[in-house]
């Protein structure tokens, strides 16, 4: 290591850190001595490690950095696309179809009413109700059938019907059956009636089709509807009851009436002379 000659052997300290040393041989320093020489060898060695160092650091930062770069072309990459071939085919899935048969039709539509039965409803509407109340009225009218009630002697009104069952309200009660004749006629018949103190006065006017009609149930008979008495508050009101055109004059209950109840309503007449002749028309 003298300062004339050249380190040989030593590649590693071809740099910067080697220059120096050098230089400073070349200012008239003496190495000769061996302990300036330890001295120098001891300088050698602490500035080469730091070389030393610094390359593997430098060499571990190009490992990483060639690392990296290769994880980087990876992730860059694009996959290699299937051909149709490469690809496996999928299984599939067998779904299973519900069919329906229908008999008596082979229309790809359905209803609801091919798979349930249809209920229809059993009541009536009240038309049909109607219809049947009528028809009932009408057959009792004409066969005279006449049923719930008797004839009771009335205290101060001498003859009365009684009711021997129950009558709820509007129910058909009984018809006041008679001669139905026109006024004219039924104008004859009262002036005969009126000489005649022993008979009473049965006859009904009333209006039907603009016309002015009278139902005479004088005559005696066995019909029940000619005997039941007057009462302003009756629990009975009379109605016209029509039969092919010809009307009929019917008596319906006011309310609801309980056997044993005698059975009234209201003649309607309030003349002065009717009055004086039967005072009970007051009542």
């Amino acid at each position: 290591m003298s300062p004339n000659k050249p380190p040989i052997g030593r590649a590693p300290l071809q740099d910067e850190n080697s220059t120096l040393i050098h230089a400073k041989s070349k200012k008239g320093k003496d190495l000769s001595d061996p302990h300036k020489k330890a001295q120098a060898e001891k300088k050698i060695v602490a500035i080469s490690e730091p070389k030393s160092k610094a390359t593997e650091h430098k060499d571990s930062e190009s490992s990483v950095s060639d690392s990296a770069l290769v994880q980087k072309r990876s992730l860059t990459e694009l996959p290699k696309k299937l051909t149709p071939t490469d690809r496996k085919p999928e299984p599939k899935k067998m779904v299973k179809k519900k069919t329906y048969k229908v008999r008596g039709t082979k229309s790809p539509n359905r209803k609801v009413t091919d798979y349930f039965k249809v209920r229809r409803s059993c009541r009536k509407n009240k038309t049909e109700l109607e219809l049947e109340e009528k028809k009932r009225i009408d057959d009792l009218i004409t066969s005279g059938k006449e049923e719930g009630m008797k004839i009771d002697i009335i205290t101060g009104k001498g003859r009365g019907v009684i009711a021997t069952q129950n009558f709820s309200r509007g129910e058909y009660v009984v018809e006041y059956h008679g001669d139905l004749i026109e006024i004219t006629d039924a104008k004859k018949r009262e002036a005969a009636y009126a000489e005649d103190t022993s008979t009473g006065c049965y006859m009904y006017y009333f209006q039907y089709l603009n016309k002015t009609y009278c139902v005479d149930a004088t005559k005696e008979t066995n019909r029940l509807g000619r005997l039941i008495n007057h009462s302003k508050s009756g629990n009975c009101h009379t109605k016209l009851h029509n039969i092919n055109d010809v009307p009929h004059l019917i008596l319906i209950a006011s309310r609801d009436i309980k056997a044993g109840e005698e059975l009234l309503y209201d003649y309607g007449d309030r003349s002065r002379s009717s009055i004086e002749a039967h005072p009970w028309l007051k009542l």
